[in-house]
């Protein structure tokens, strides 16, 4: 159930770097799913985790399935600067379409939430790659924002101390740094 001060405040779903690196100032954060979409390396990195001769892989939200992440909720006074920010930093080659999604809060509340969503139509879409594939541009990526290594193990990490277990961001994760906590059983819900 949504208070009427949340009602006027914009929340932001973070999957990815978001959840470890918002960017932006937020009043609380939530544990979430957001169903319809899941976490997928399936965005060539341009920009931030690569270049266009050397691309990298960062996530996006691709069809189907349910997502865990963290919900956001950003005052009212401070959405459309947040909103600003998060265009920046999201849409730096438009590889993402903004959307208006609703979200279930671990909290019991139900939101609606802004997320960024892979465009499957862009030319940075990566879709569903093979193991070997994701390794290879994961250990060639470096842009603007570091290392595409660095980001995959950063967001494990996170999404791991949250209880989210997330298979193939686990197994990257061993191969780019043997002994991490890399794999630990699936989390149910």
């Amino acid at each position: 159930m949504t208070s009427e001060s949340d009602a006027a405040d914009l929340w932001v779903f973070g999957y990815g770097s978001l959840i470890w690196r918002p960017g932006f100032a937020f009043a609380e954060s939530v544990p979430a799913k957001l169903h319809g979409y899941h976490r997928s390396l399936c965005v060539f990195s341009h920009v931030h985790r690569g270049t266009p001769d050397r691309p990298g892989l960062v996530l996006g939200l691709d069809r189907g399935g349910v997502c865990r992440g963290l919900a956001f909720r950003v005052e009212a006074g401070r959405a459309e600067e947040t909103v600003a920010y998060l265009r920046a930093r999201e849409q730096a080659t438009a590889v993402y379409l903004e959307r208006r999604v609703p979200l279930r809060l671990d909290d019991g509340r139900r939101v609606e939430g802004l997320v960024y969503v892979a465009d499957r139509h862009h030319l940075q879409y990566a879709g569903k790659l093979p193991p070997a594939a994701l390794l290879k541009l994961v250990r060639q990526g470096r842009g603007q924002s570091g290392e595409n290594p660095d980001y995959v193990l950063q967001t494990h990490e996170h999404l791991r101390k949250m209880g989210v277990y997330d298979p193939v961001l686990a197994a990257l994760a061993q191969e780019l740094a043997p002994g991490l906590h890399a794999t630990h059983p699936p989390v149910k819900g």
